[in-house]
């Protein structure tokens, strides 16, 4: 840096401020230490300058499944949202292991991130002290327990709700649910069922018990057994809104391994709008819960709290969109 500053003819300072975007500088002088910079070949020391502010650049996420397309996708967004303030993503998945997820909360992981974003599944009200302190978290998903830290999350029963008054809008009446949790008191499934009974209810349609099928995990194979559960037991259906688009795919499969016909037969609906949506045979229906502008919060709000610890805390609820597909409108 002193180089460069003898070469532009400025104080080390002037350059300090050109190179870390101090918007108050001539552009003729914002020149000079730029064409010195250039002809140098200068790279500022981005470690040096973060170990002087007490930082490391560094900062966490924290999601259950990355073989789950849409946590895949979701750190892809991330990291995109992050490189934009010159920040380097540690990714870790927790398995919706509550011990790791505990873990990931523990004082040795702070030590080498400047923040973190968090996609918890399983920790509750009774780790609540875990979230104490100043340490700068975001939460991603519904807020289970009343604490103060960041937290974006989507609209899951109003996004259910759209998602199966689409299936009724197409002139279907009997449509199950693949994808609850039964033991849950809390969390997505729960949210999804209640809009799924929600939207059946506003159309006068009385929910039917042997419709909603629960699924532990939300994968391909869950929805494939879910669908087939329902067709060998000779249940009579005409649609399904799955709680995410891997049990989707999966339940499309085992419909079209029966022998029957998407959507003529039954209408499937999915939830996330991965990439594969796009491309499965049809093409699936799914809610689009605005990813891009989940990831991008959350990197935002994180820098908000990095910045100033007593920020009062936030939360944004993302807008979400149904993408219809041949899945439902043939």
């Amino acid at each position: 840096m002193h180089d460069v500053a003898k070469l532009a003819g400025v104080s080390v300072k002037t350059v300090s401020n050109v190179l870390s975007g101090y918007p108050y500088i001539r552009e003729t002088t914002k020149a000079k230490v730029l064409a010195a910079v250039d002809e140098l070949g200068y790279r500022m020391n981005i470690s040096a300058r973060n170990l002087r502010a007490g930082r490391t650049g560094l900062i966490g996420l924290a999601v259950p499944e990355l073989s789950l397309p849409y946590f895949g996708e979701l750190a892809d967004a991330v990291i995109r949202a992050a490189e934009e303030r010159s920040w380097t993503v540690l990714v870790e998945q927790t398995g919706a292991d509550r011990e790791r997820e505990v873990g990931v909360l523990s004082g040795a992981r702070r030590q080498l991130v400047d923040g973190l974003i968090f996609a918890p599944l399983t920790v509750s009200s009774a780790d609540i002290e875990q979230f104490r302190g100043d340490f700068p978290i975001v939460l991603l998903g519904e807020r289970t327990f009343d604490v103060a830290v960041d937290n974006v999350t989507i609209g899951n029963v109003d996004a259910a709700r759209t998602a199966t008054a689409h299936l009724i809008e197409t002139g279907r009446r009997r449509i199950a649910a693949i994808g609850t949790h039964p033991t849950d008191a809390e969390g997505p499934a729960v949210l999804r069922l209640e809009g799924y009974l929600a939207a059946l209810r506003e159309a006068g349609i009385e929910p039917d018990a042997e419709l909603i099928v629960p699924a532990g995990l939300w994968h391909r194979a869950e929805g494939a057994a879910a669908m087939r559960q329902l067709l060998e037991a000779g249940t009579r259906f005409d649609a399904a809104f799955c709680f995410n688009d891997t049990l989707a795919l999966g339940a499309m499969y085992a419909v079209l391994r029966h022998g029957l016909r998407v959507p003529e037969d039954i209408a499937i609906v999915g939830f996330d709008d991965i990439e594969d949506a796009q491309y499965s045979m049809p093409p699936l229906s799914s809610i689009a819960p605005g990813r891009e502008q989940i990831a991008r919060a959350a990197v935002d709000l994180l820098a908000k709290r990095i910045e100033e610890r007593e920020h009062p805390h936030q939360q944004v609820v993302a807008d979400f969109e149904l993408r219809v597909r041949e899945s439902t409108a043939g």
